[in-house]
């Protein structure tokens, strides 16, 4: 026997919430030869049992929070290779946060009972990632339906209730499976349950069938050529031994190849793939010399690149403190993580800064409310505190057949957000095109994972996409989420392929909001119901 009797420690108290975060933790996706979303259907079912025991609430948290630990351990351990201090904090806070559905599900079940908390949790889990996901201080990445990212032919409907749908479907299933083995258990009939999760598998199959012989869907659509260069650089050599010209060099000579061998009508750099602040008067050199190329290629190309902005002190009056001063120039700045679409007709470059930022390595969250937080920033080699864009541009430009073609960019981390894509589709975008630079999570699965996730914004709004990375995963997209053409990763290569472009606008882009308004709705109804009448 393993039980300390002074502490009144026993190993098997801790078996199913153990159990309950190793199998939510390998659902999501890691290297494209391992599959195992399919847990994800079942991962909460030995802690939804095991809380069905009457237990004191500081019991109930540390198993809750031990599961979560667990999952946020084994999906994103991987953030600890850019930054060991921001992969810890980022575990230990997304564990903490991830508790706050099951601390719902706690006061529910106290005053209402357990049944009634277990069948309110669907909503309540939706609520709370939807609301947590729009928070500066969050990393949305373990939103649950995107455990389902490969599964492709089972998420389709997120062209109606986006990841957001996904996430409630798991969390329902995982309820009736919970309810049908506590029945089971107490010899009481499942049937109703067992038929209800057997259309619950059935249900996506049918809508997915329904939606791959669409016509409308189906229906031949204009397309343009884009070229992809994968510069293979080291995110950290790069920040620090490559100068300027180095990094122009192997751009320049990459496209060239590129565009001498396919012709295309878009070329894409990845993140910050000119690293220095180009359209700053000093650096005008390297900026007519970049005019000069893409107008040699005759063709447009959009890049990641650092930006900066100056401000007069009257601009930045009564907040200088989130400013910063060049007391050469005699201005204040501000610096961005930013993309530029640059045309081969002699327009301005069209700019887009990111608005979405990786909580604490790249700005650290609520620092205009209190800017001392700013000396928490856990940076990275060439970032330290971007500033916070404000613009969804969409950027147009004009193909070799003379089309006009509308399109946005999502940076790196922006990807995750369903919302700010919805947003960018419903302006115009008539395909996507993500910029990233995942170098920092070296051969880890981090890189396969954040890619796996950019397919729910292709299927959420029919849009096919163009993801171009440092070190990969470069890859095009499909409107079905499918990938149809990858580079390898790590390594120095281009690749050229059509994407298709269309305007349709899904109910999902439409009202992109529907399912967790509701979901956030009916919990506050169901919470103050439990409190006002206890059981």
């Amino acid at each position: 026997m393993l039980r300390n009797t002074q502490t009144g420690f026993n190993p098997r108290e801790y078996g199913l919430p153990v159990l309950s975060g190793v199998l939510l933790g390998i659902s999501f996706p890691t290297y494209p030869f391992i599959r195992l979303e399919l847990f994800a259907w079942i991962a909460l079912v030995p802690l939804l049992v095991y809380l069905r025991r009457d237990v004191s609430f500081r019991t109930f948290f540390s198993r809750v929070y031990l599961t979560m630990l667990l999952f946020c351990g084994i999906s994103l351990w991987w953030i600890s290779l850019a930054t060991l201090p921001g992969g810890l904090l980022t575990i230990f806070a997304q564990a903490l946060f991830s508790t706050v559905p099951l601390l719902c599900f706690y006061v529910l079940k106290k005053f209402r009972g357990y049944s009634f908390a277990l069948f309110s949790l669907p909503m309540i889990w939706v609520a709370w990632e939807w609301l947590y996901i729009g928070q500066d201080l969050s990393l949305g990445w373990l939103v649950l339906g995107n455990s389902q990212a490969l599964l492709n032919r089972m998420i389709q409907y997120a062209d109606v209730t986006g990841v957001w749908g996904v996430s409630f479907w798991l969390v329902c299933f995982n309820v009736l499976a919970a309810d049908a083995w506590l029945r089971y258990r107490a010899q009481k009939g499942r049937i109703l349950h067992i038929i209800g999760m057997v259309l619950m598998v059935m249900l996506p199959l049918g809508y997915s069938a329904k939606v791959f012989s669409d016509d409308k869907l189906q229906e031949t659509r204009p397309t343009l050529k884009v070229s992809l260069v994968q510069p293979n650089i080291d995110p950290v050599d790069k920040w620090k031994h490559y100068t300027g010209e180095d990094i122009m060099h192997i751009y320049f000579n990459m496209t060239d190849r590129a565009v001498s061998l396919e012709r295309p009508d878009l070329v894409l750099w990845p993140e910050t793939a000119i690293p220095f602040y180009i359209l700053d008067p000093r650096n005008r050199s390297y900026y007519d010399l970049l005019i000069s190329m893409v107008t040699h290629w005759d063709t447009t190309l959009l890049s990641g690149y650092s930006d900066i902005v100056y401000y007069s002190e009257n601009e930045v009056e009564g907040s200088e403190s989130l400013y910063r001063f060049d007391p050469d120039q005699e201005r204040y700045y501000q610096t961005f993580n930013a993309s530029m679409l640059v045309s081969a007709n002699g327009r301005l470059p069209q700019i887009y800064r990111k608005m979405k930022l990786v909580p604490f390595a790249e700005r650290v969250p609520y620092m205009e409310y209190a800017p001392w937080l700013d000396g928490f920033t856990l940076s990275l080699a060439g970032i330290s505190s971007w500033g916070k864009g404000r613009d969804k541009t969409i950027m147009t430009f004009t193909t070799a057949g003379g089309e006009e073609v509308k399109t946005s960019n999502v940076i790196c981390y922006e990807s995750i957000f369903p919302g700010l894509v919805a947003d960018f589709v419903s302006r115009g975008a008539e395909f996507l095109t993500l910029v990233t630079n995942d170098g920092w999570y070296e051969k880890s699965y981090g890189p396969y994972q954040h890619a796996a996730i950019a397919r729910f914004r292709c299927v959420e709004n029919r849009r096919s996409m163009a993801r171009c990375a440092n070190t990969g995963v470069s890859q095009f997209i499909d409107k079905y989420g499918r990938v149809y053409a990858e580079m390898p990763w790590w390594m120095r290569e281009s690749l050229a392929a059509d994407v298709e472009r269309n305007d349709m606008l899904t109910f999902y882009t439409r009202h992109p909001d529907l399912l967790p308004g509701i979901s956030v709705a009916v919990s506050v109804v169901v919470i103050l119901f439990s409190l006002v009448r206890k059981r």
